[in-house]
């Protein structure tokens, strides 16, 4: 039985994205919640969570072990379900929307990064799972 290590090659890229957008989403939650809070606390409190997620998917990549890799997965399916739903109703109830998230239009103020990761995170938590 072998297995590829979930933080070495493109799993280094996927840790540095992850704690990059933690950096990113928590920054602009932390202004926001502190400045305008008032304006749209929902979308504000959404960049939060998804600055938690992000945080906590990093430490599942730093970790690299088994435990890591369950604590990866279990984030970027939040963070993908967390993205759809967020995305889909951004476009529909825009009025619940006064103010962008970071899951926003999927990810739209981000280049649709937020979309893209989650799904690439897990096809390479997939390719790099333990063969049998």
């Amino acid at each position: 039985m072998t297995r590829s290590a979930i933080n070495t090659g493109p799993g280094r890229v996927l840790l540095f994205l992850y704690a990059l957008f933690a950096l990113a989403a928590g920054a602009r939650a932390s202004v926001q919640i502190a400045t305008r809070f008032d304006e749209a606390p929902v979308a504000y409190l959404l960049s939060a969570f998804a600055a938690v997620v992000y945080l906590v998917a990093t430490v599942g990549f730093v970790r690299g072990d088994h435990g890591g890799r369950r604590l990866a997965i279990v984030c970027l399916l939040v963070e993908l379900v967390g993205v759809l739903a967020v995305g889909t109703l951004s476009l529909v109830l825009t009025s619940a929307f006064p103010d962008e998230t970071v899951w926003s239009q999927y990810g739209r103020g981000y280049g649709f990064v937020p979309l893209a990761l989650p799904v690439i995170g897990l096809l390479w938590l997939r390719a790099t799972r333990e063969r049998q």
